[in-house]
């Protein structure tokens, strides 16, 4: 059986593990000490709407990088998630969320309705949750590991904790 590795750089899921930019172990880092040991490491094409950045090492290996704090990809991610309460989120940190899944599934939705809710909610999603947070950071309006009080109240589930996923 073949499989491909994949790394994914330490996430920002907030306060409740005390996330902080130093902690994080970046994409050129990972590459850095592969390539101390494993020599020269070629970027692979362009992957497109899936999260891992895939490199091959001089023997043939392919791996992949998620860096999903240093270069956030919500333009063109492909996932979504459902939250055990049914709560469906096309992104990590949206702010927007539907509860298209269990409602519909129990009141005997078909495969086609339910599909045709998820494709609705997906073609409308405009979240950037990823590359926001890393605003707030930028814009100094987290302190620490914390989003700010103010951001919070306006969307409590901007932290990860929080929502379940």
């Amino acid at each position: 059986m073949q499989a491909e590795v994949r790394f994914i750089e330490y996430m920002d899921v907030g306060g409740a593990n005390e996330w902080s930019q130093e902690k994080v172990f970046s994409q050129a880092s990972m590459l850095n000490l592969l390539s101390q040991h494993y020599g020269t490491i070629e970027p692979m094409p362009e992957r497109g709407a899936a999260p891992a950045q895939r490199f091959l090492l001089p023997d043939g290996t392919i791996f992949g990088i998620i860096p999903s704090t240093t270069t956030p990809f919500c333009a063109t991610c492909d996932r979504s998630r459902v939250t055990a309460d049914g709560m469906w989120y096309a992104a990590v940190y949206t702010r927007r969320r539907e509860r298209i899944c269990a409602s519909p599934l129990r009141a005997g939705a078909s495969d086609d309705e339910m599909r045709a809710l998820i494709r609705t909610g997906w073609e409308g999603r405009r979240d950037r949750g990823a590359e926001e947070r890393k605003a707030l950071e930028q814009d100094g309006l987290r302190v620490g590991a914390f989003i700010g009080i103010e951001k919070l109240r306006e969307n409590p589930r901007l932290e990860m904790h929080a929502r379940g996923g």
